[in-house]
């Protein structure tokens, strides 16, 4: 499946006029309360329809950056990745969404399967579940239980396309955890509740990419932050913001450097980053993007100086506009795809040292 440009950035266009006609993040607001309002159905995920990936099947995630040379090669990955996506409901119709809603659907593939999941293609077989996410609001929502009730409500559903892939699809390969923002909120739920005390699975575990979300250091009893390049069974975690900014809700997370994939505060150059890739355009690597730095949580990058990774630019929450979550995997797509190559040839050679 391949999305032109033109509908990539027509489907974004609409979103971003959903968020422009808001003066203020109230506005995207469900006009109801979570408790008063019918859910859609649970989905079911023996339907393949309820899947945004499945390998064999053409979809969104098969996708690489146009003019490349790239080549989707989950046919013959030796890992299976399980990606949770992030936010892409931006409606204040309801507080989760309906798998039912083709349109969103095909938002969230252009978005974030074909911009985000794809990365993973030449380390993995991908499996992307659909889920009743929650509404961006859900993130917003500080005094009420409604966005915690909405997110619970998305965890049900990615902790049940989670079972259903370990019993039905996985068979015991290498497991590659990813997600971003919403997709990472879940998806460190589920390394809490399916491999923190289950050595056996955790040990299926090649890495978890919990990336545009706050994770601790000590988040985990049993599973670590990354150190290096190539240890497994690990964790890694970034936040872009440009060069200079704090943001405190992040102080004392988790921040890994994807130039080094290291978590010290040094430096890294641009010369490091191995290519770029424009969200949504996704026609071209651009090498040396950004540089990068860990500080207190946050990933420093000055900003880049070419088109395609945008800030996150958000109504009534001006504090945002130095972030780049939206362009997180963008930034450093080679050197992602690249690294998690890199985890599952570790792995597969330390399995295969084993008596």
């Amino acid at each position: 499946m391949s999305y032109s440009y033109a509908v990539r950035y027509r489907l974004l266009l609409t979103a971003l006029l959903a968020l422009g006609a808001a003066s203020c993040t109230k506005a995207l607001k469900p006009g109801r309360q979570f408790a008063t309002y019918q859910a859609a159905s649970a989905p079911d995920y023996a339907r393949p329809a309820n899947w945004a990936a499945l390998p064999g099947r053409a979809d969104a995630a098969d996708e690489v950056p146009r003019h490349t040379g790239l080549r989707d090669q989950q046919q013959t990955a030796a890992a299976d990745v399980f990606y949770v996506h992030p936010t892409t409901m931006l409606k204040r119709s309801a507080w989760n969404a309906d798998l039912a809603d083709q349109a969103l659907n095909r938002f969230t593939d252009v978005s974030t399967i074909s911009q985000q999941a794809s990365v993973f293609n030449s380390a993995g077989r991908i499996y992307a579940p659909r889920y009743r996410q929650a509404t961006l609001y859900a993130f917003f929502d500080e005094q009420e239980a409604d966005g915690r009730e909405a997110l619970e409500l998305a965890y049900r559903d990615v902790k049940a396309a989670f079972e259903y892939y370990l019993a039905h699809y996985n068979q015991g390969r290498p497991i590659i955890l990813a997600g971003h923002s919403q997709g990472t909120y879940q998806a460190t739920r589920l390394l809490h509740e399916f491999f923190e005390n289950d050595p056996k699975l955790r040990r299926q575990l090649v890495v978890a990419y919990l990336i545009g979300f706050k994770v601790k250091p000590n988040e985990y009893q049993t599973i670590r932050p990354c150190a290096d390049s190539t240890q497994t069974g690990c964790f890694v975690v970034w936040n872009s913001v440009a060069w200079g900014n704090d943001y405190a809700p992040f102080d004392g997370g988790v921040a890994t450097n994807p130039l080094t994939w290291t978590l010290d505060t040094v430096a890294a150059p641009s010369s490091l980053n191995r290519g770029g890739v424009p969200y949504l355009a996704f026609n071209r690597i651009d090498t040396a993007v950004v540089d990068a730095k860990v500080h207190q949580g946050l990933l420093w990058v000055h900003p880049p100086k070419l088109v395609g990774y945008p800030r996150f630019l958000l109504p009534g929450q001006p504090h945002l506009r130095h972030s780049f979550h939206i362009a997180d995997y963008s930034l450093f797509y080679m050197n992602l795809r690249q690294n998690a190559e890199a985890r599952v040839r570790t792995y597969i050679s330390k399995q295969g040292k084993r008596p």
